[in-house]
């Protein structure tokens, strides 16, 4: 089970940081991502950590504002969203994927997550 956290209310500019708390199993060599769906749009990528050793992976539109980190002992997943933009406003899903493709990239596609959350809405006001 993923249960995300952190999300509410924000102006443009500022700062949120999102947990992901997992229970019931333990995560350590899958990888973890972060995405979002904003109203009347697709799920959409946002960044993604192997658990094993710490690489990351961004979304182009979010590189260099948003950092995403893990916690093993805590079995948690962090998404520090810094600079935030209007249309930054999404609801931000954690995902869990067993995969072990060698790129990345390949954990950018939402179908082969196997676990989700319930989301955390983030709202940023212009």
């Amino acid at each position: 089970q993923l249960v995300e956290s952190g999300g509410g209310l924000v102006q443009a500019g500022g700062s949120l940081r999102l947990s992901c708390a997992a229970s019931g199993r333990t995560f350590s060599s899958w990888h973890m991502g972060w995405f979002r769906q904003a109203s009347g749009k697709e799920r959409e990528f946002v960044a993604v950590i192997r658990w094993s050793g710490g690489s990351t992976f961004y979304a182009d539109f979010v590189k260099g504002r948003f950092t995403i980190s893990g916690d093993k002992a805590k079995n948690a997943v962090y998404l520090q969203m810094n600079s935030l933009k209007p249309e930054d406003t999404a609801v931000y899903y954690c995902g869990a994927d067993s995969g072990s493709r060698s790129i990345l990239s390949a954990f950018s596609q939402t179908g082969s997550y196997n676990y989700w959350g319930q989301g955390t809405l983030v709202t940023v006001s212009s």
